[in-house]
């Protein structure tokens, strides 16, 4: 699953309009989507990151694993175990029935998406370095 940095990045900023899209879309706006692709923009941008520095990402949607992938590579990232905790969950458990997204929810998410996309976009930059793949999916 390796792929090309810029790859990634053209994946990740495409979910990342279409939940900027929908979020302000007003009437008859997808919350669920706006989660949905708020967490794909920030899970994307992460493994973008990881390629940027040599390693292959894994298969996961774990925000949380990826953070800690992100973390063995760009010592100095830091992020809120809470927000991606939060951003995983509504991410994957909004996709099915049971559970519906909120306005809060989704104004939520996209400030989580926001602040972390920047951050992230940052790090793609300085990625240059050869590490070894991060270790098992969880």
């Amino acid at each position: 699953m390796p792929g090309k940095v810029e790859e990634w990045v053209t994946k990740a900023e495409g979910d990342f309009d279409v939940a900027q899209r929908e979020f302000h879309r007003g009437a008859n706006r997808n919350l669920d989507a706006i989660c949905f692709h708020a967490h794909q923009c920030v899970e994307k941008l992460m493994k973008a990151v990881l390629v940027a520095h040599g390693v292959a990402p894994e298969y996961t949607h774990n925000l949380m694993y990826l953070d800690a992938c992100v973390k063995k590579v760009v010592e100095s990232w830091e992020s809120d175990a809470a927000e991606l905790s939060w951003l995983t969950r509504a991410g994957i458990a909004f996709r099915y029935p049971g559970e519906w997204a909120t306005g809060a929810h989704a104004t939520k998410v996209m400030a989580i998406c926001t602040r972390l996309r920047e951050a992230l976009l940052k790090l793609i930059d300085e990625g240059d370095a050869q590490r070894p793949l991060c270790g098992s999916n969880i």
